[in-house]
């Protein structure tokens, strides 16, 4: 897939348009791999801070909104096409990163409990309207959320610098994001960086699909609000509740799980061959 904008060059000049297709200096910038990033970043960050707490479908309905703007900037701004969100196959990717995000939180909490590091008790109550909830406000949170970091940003950067360049400042910057989270701590701002902005933005790499990756990151925060495990520092309700026993660093503390050394290296166990897969099939990007 190429991430490189398609300058369109007008028929003639006049006041007010050069060679760019108008807009003068101000149009270049706008177009310039920065300027489409940070112009996507305030439409989707925009929607996202209207919708992602809302009320019943509204956060469904903001992702919905979200990736309108998300064309809009990439096709009017950016000038290229956006085959990264397209809806052909779109199912079948969001399927396949649910099963590698369902299966990634499952295998770490699991090892986490048989280390003594957690016990689930039944909440209860309410599976139907718990489930309802963590769906809608996870569908909301993992479509902008990716929109943003792998969409937009990875994309950019990946265009100035190239893919490494690209994955290592989104993971930084993904850690950075997450230091303002409850119970947030260098280590857990390490930590995300490195088992979700690796994970996540190798997943793209691979797969060139935003899809692909939003599947991965719904599964992964879904699974464990319904386990009952704090979603970066957040607990919402959930299916069960969890009693921590142990070493934070095997528990994650009052971060949750994702702040646990054992999610850590599987998120980097898991990178590294998806790594692989993308340079095998020209996924990584020179500058």
């Amino acid at each position: 897939m190429s991430t490189t904008s398609a300058i369109r060059h007008s028929a003639g000049s006049g006041p007010g348009k050069d060679r760019d297709g108008g807009g003068g200096r101000f149009g270049r910038i706008v177009r310039s791999p920065l300027g489409w990033m940070l112009a996507g970043m305030v439409g989707v960050g925009l929607v996202s801070g209207l919708t992602a707490t809302g009320p019943g479908p509204v956060p469904v309905l903001g992702a919905v909104a979200a990736v309108a703007v998300y064309c809009y900037v990439m096709r009017r701004v950016a000038r290229r096409s956006a085959p990264e969100i397209a809806r052909l196959r779109a199912g079948r990717e969001m399927l396949l990163g649910g099963g590698i995000g369902l299966g990634f939180i499952l295998v770490s909490a699991l090892l986490i409990t048989a280390f003594g590091g957690y016990s689930f008790t039944w909440a209860g109550d309410g599976f139907m309207s718990v489930v309802r909830t963590a769906v809608v406000v996870q569908i909301g949170a993992a479509v902008t959320e990716e929109l943003l970091f792998r969409g937009l940003a990875l994309q950019a950067f990946e265009q100035l610098w190239g893919s490494r360049a690209a994955v290592v400042i989104t993971s930084l910057f993904f850690g950075v994001v997450h230091l303002g989270a409850p119970g947030a701590s260098a280590w857990s701002g390490v930590a995300i960086a490195l088992e979700a902005g690796v994970l996540l933005g190798a997943a793209f790499l691979w797969r060139r699909n935003i899809w692909f990756v939003v599947g991965l990151h719904f599964a992964w925060n879904t699974t464990e609000q319904l386990l009952g495990i704090p979603v970066s520092g957040h607990a919402p309700e959930g299916l069960f509740t969890v009693d921590v026993h142990g070493s934070a660093l095997l528990t994650g503390g009052s971060f949750g799980l994702e702040a646990s050394i054992v999610p850590v290296l599987m998120g980097v166990a898991i990178a590294v061959p998806m790594l692989v897969r993308a340079h095998r099939n020209g996924g990584i990007k020179t500058r």
